[in-house]
């Protein structure tokens, strides 16, 4: 393919996203059409289809991005420190997770039909960017923690990742879901994605600290 091609191509595909990215800012994934998406592009609505089959694999694609965003920012933790506390790494890796509710969303509400209903070979890219995702926090610990052996490592990565996965509804709510949590006297206290993750990556790592 022709480098104009590849490089036209490649900014369609973020323009699509970028559409996605900005109707899912306000809108829920079920009412999201590709026909809202192509009405936020430069080119025609049947024009997605020559890069995205489905709403799905733009969803998809849009979640690839932020995985692949996060891993930028825990690369650059490793970068610009030597040694970190147990209570410093967690407050860094908060940070992190602070700057990408795009991706925690989708992690815990639409994964399932985003995975499912995409093609083989755009499922696989996105593995490849989560699997980059497990390999960097790992790569996190092994310099912040020399002392955890590979099980210590296996097993803060089986606690951390399936408590990311739900991190999103407890620090996201609908004014619905409020008015039917205070009507059913749920002692429900608001906490930001950054409260939840620093104390419990804290708890995780506190026996393994330099400090």
């Amino acid at each position: 393919m022709p480098k104009g091609s590849e490089e036209l191509t490649n900014a369609r595909k973020q323009e699509i996203i970028d559409a996605c990215a900005s109707l899912y800012a306000t809108m829920g994934f079920k009412d999201i059409t590709i026909q809202d998406i192509g009405s936020r592009t430069s080119f025609t609505r049947t024009s997605i289809y020559n890069y995205f089959h489905t709403k799905e694999e733009i969803f998809l694609a849009l979640l690839q991005r932020e995985h692949e965003a996060w891993i930028a920012d825990l690369k650059a933790i490793t970068r610009q420190h030597e040694k970190l506390s147990a209570d410093a790494f967690a407050d860094a890796l908060a940070r992190t997770l602070e700057k990408r509710g795009c991706m925690l969303k989708l992690m815990s509400m639409n994964l399932y039909d985003t995975e499912v209903n995409s093609r083989l070979e755009n499922l696989v890219a996105f593995k490849k960017s989560y699997a980059d995702a497990l390999q960097v926090i790992t790569c996190c610990l092994e310099q912040f923690f020399p002392s955890m052996t590979t099980n210590d490592i296996q097993e803060f990565l089986y606690a951390f990742f399936p408590f990311l996965f739900g991190v999103y509804p407890y620090t996201s709510h609908t004014d619905k879901q409020k008015e039917a949590m205070e009507q059913a006297h749920v002692n429900y206290v608001r906490h930001s994605v950054y409260e939840l993750m620093k104390p419990f990556v804290r708890r995780l790592l506190q026996s393994f600290s330099v400090e």
